[in-house]
């Protein structure tokens, strides 16, 4: 199936069976490269703050010769860890000028958290937004971490809106902590001193690691993905082929809403959107619903991604209900299943089709995708993209026929070089130049991939396999219900047993009558024994719904 490529029939005409993955050295040369092509256009903007191709493109080259003028050397790990600001672009493109590796880190972990990634990774310099400085000085002395740049919130928004915002947040709001960090340089004062000293000119191997990207830790304990430069190139033109026939260079707004240090948002809207030339619109705090909102309606997007969660939640203010989407061109849904209910909604309201598409961290993300010209299939995770070999494997690791369930797996340039210091988990997950994705799932005759459960989320009730994603879309088709999880419980009888939590938009709604639901649309082993009502599900910081602490329940 997957080296005669077979689905590309079900492509639009334009798209590639394969991309040169070699096309660019490196990731430096990739980046430089778009950033010199759209020049004064808007690259990024930040609450309302622009800033264009060209400047980005002199602000890295200040950032990157300040950090190799502070002894920094090609190979060393540099922390970022902040949300969605001006600053991560530049601090992003100016480490990876100065040959370094970028270790994302998620402003919302804890100490202990923090710890684990910094010492595991072996990070010698951070840029950290100061709201979370107060952690870092808790256990940088367990770190060797050296040198710690700092930002605040507005730092890049010029004046007078960075004094303004900034004002609020540490005064009003109070979401600054004090700590002490006595050795610590602002990050306009590093872009300062960069000014004057050499520019860079590092030349990375296409096979050097560029990223240090750890899995969610939503499955377990969190490991570093080693992504190199020719991985990211690959991932980024792959990107760019499979929307090429839909997107014009130098033209789009593409909403940003996702944390850029999410593999997701961090390749398709920072790397892959640089290409195009589009314009970036960052959102901050994306859990502002009425404040992202606003966003939209004041820069009209043709590209907006997210995950499943943030649509269904904007689908349930009227307010956005109301917006303009007469500029919008594409929607892609990833980093967890887009329910079908949600997709059906998006598109009536926008009229926009929903492309699922599917990744892992250490895909960087990007295997497959629905045609995003609304040619997909609702429910699937799409086609291979170019260059991209997916298959269906039983246990045995038998490749199976269409409509066979097993896991997924995949081969291609964008398939991670393996774990940092853990070479018995690379093993257990690359062999032979395949990626085992620990997703079960099975191909249609036609190439289209559907995903059924992640394996270890599988729930075994009296010797039947019960995937919590197919009960988890039956209850959020109830008119009533507006999220829904499901996990698996001890049962005397069955082994295992179904344990729904349930979110609703109707608080009158009983339980009962979602039970009777249930049965009019599941057989009877997949039915909930138990239903748990929830003001709120537990999620990660990007939307993703936590199993694994409602299993603890």
């Amino acid at each position: 199936m997957t080296e005669s490529h077979p689905w590309l029939k079900n492509y639009p005409a334009g798209i590639p069976a394969n991309i040169n993955p070699d096309l660019f050295p490196n990731l430096n040369e990739l980046i430089i490269d778009a950033l010199h092509r759209y020049g004064n256009k808007t690259a990024f903007s930040c609450m309302d703050k622009k800033l264009t191709f060209n400047q980005v493109n002199k602000y890295a080259d200040h950032f990157a010769a300040f950090l190799l003028g502070k002894g920094l050397q090609p190979g060393d790990r540099i922390a970022i860890m902040m949300p969605n600001l001006l600053q991560y672009p530049i601090a992003l493109f100016g480490a990876i000028r100065a040959g370094l590796v970028v270790v994302n880190t998620n402003p919302l972990y804890t100490p202990r958290e923090m710890q684990y990634q910094f010492a595991d990774s072996g990070a010698k310099a951070i840029v950290i937004v100061e709201n979370f400085a107060s952690n870092l000085q808790k256990i940088i002395g367990e770190t060797s971490i050296e040198l710690v740049i700092k930002t605040s919130i507005g730092e890049m928004l010029g004046f007078p809106k960075a004094q303004i915002v900034d004002f609020v947040i540490k005064n009003l709001k109070k979401m600054v902590p004090a700590y002490h960090l006595p050795n610590a340089i602002s990050f306009s004062k590093a872009l300062a001193e960069g000014s004057h000293f050499p520019k860079p000119n590092i030349h990375p191997l296409p096979e050097d690691t560029v990223l240090l990207q750890y899995t969610g830790g939503t499955t377990g304990v969190s490991k570093g993905a080693m992504l190199t430069h020719r991985n990211l190139v690959a991932n980024v033109l792959q990107n760019r082929a499979i929307m090429q026939p839909f997107l014009s260079e130098g033209v789009e707004v593409a909403l940003c809403a996702l944390p850029l240090y999410h593999i997701f948002a961090f390749t398709v809207n920072c790397l892959s959107m640089l290409q195009f030339g589009a314009h970036s619109v960052l959102v901050t705090n994306p859990r502002d619903i009425n404040g992202l909102i606003k966003t939209i309606k004041n820069n009209p997007p043709s590209l907006i991604t997210g995950i499943n969660t943030l649509f269904n939640a904007l689908l349930q203010q009227d307010d956005f209900v109301k917006l303009d989407f007469s500029k919008l061109k594409a929607t892609v849904g990833g980093g967890m299943a887009v329910q079908n209910p949600v997709a059906v909604a998006w598109e009536k309201i926008t009229g926009c089709y929903l492309a699922q598409g599917y990744g892992l961290t250490e895909t960087s993300p990007t295997l497959s995708v629905n045609p995003i010209d609304g040619n997909g299939k609702l429910g699937s995770i799409g086609l291979p993209l170019p260059s991209t070999s997916m298959r269906i494997v039983d246990d045995n690791g038998k490749v199976l026929e269409p409509g066979e369930i097993g896991e997924i797996q995949a081969s291609g340039p964008q398939i991670m070089k393996g774990y940092y210091n853990q070479p018995e988990e690379t093993a257990v997950s690359l062999k032979d130049g395949w990626f085992s994705t620990g997703d079960l799932g099975y191909m249609e005759p036609d190439g289209f991939f559907r995903i059924v459960d992640r394996k270890k989320d599988m729930i075994l009730v009296s010797g039947f396999n019960v995937y919590p994603n197919e009960i988890e879309e039956v209850l959020v088709s109830h008119p009533d219900v507006l999220e829904a999880a499901v996990v698996g419980m001890q049962d005397g009888k069955s082994g295992e047993a179904v344990r729904a939590f349930v979110v609703l938009k109707n608080k009158g709604t009983s339980k009962k009558e979602l039970l009777a639901y249930c049965r009019e649309n599941l057989t009877a082993y997949k039915i909930p024994k138990e239903i748990v009502f929830k003001d709120e599900l537990p999620k990660t910081n990007v939307g993703k719904i936590l199993r694994r602490e409602l299993k603890s329940e």
